[in-house]
């Protein structure tokens, strides 16, 4: 008899939920805010910070959906 998969988010409890939006959360601003390091480190102007920043937090947003539909 073949075993079901087990969807995480379906029947966890109430703190799993908090917990993997919290590590959503902490993973985006991760890569935001390094891409924002890495342009000032390059010594872009304040403009070019502020897009980087940007596009980090969406690539972040984008990698963590991801991670969350591959997860089940």
């Amino acid at each position: 008899m073949a075993r079901q998969r087990r969807r995480p988010g379906s029947d966890s409890p109430p703190g799993d939920r908090g917990a993997r939006r919290q590590f959503g959360a902490a993973f985006v601003l991760l890569v935001g805010f390094s891409g924002a390091m890495m342009a000032v480190q390059g010594g872009a102007s304040v403009t070019m910070i502020g897009l980087t920043t940007v596009g980090g937090l969406l690539a972040g947003g984008a990698l963590v959906w991801y991670l969350f539909w591959i997860a089940g």
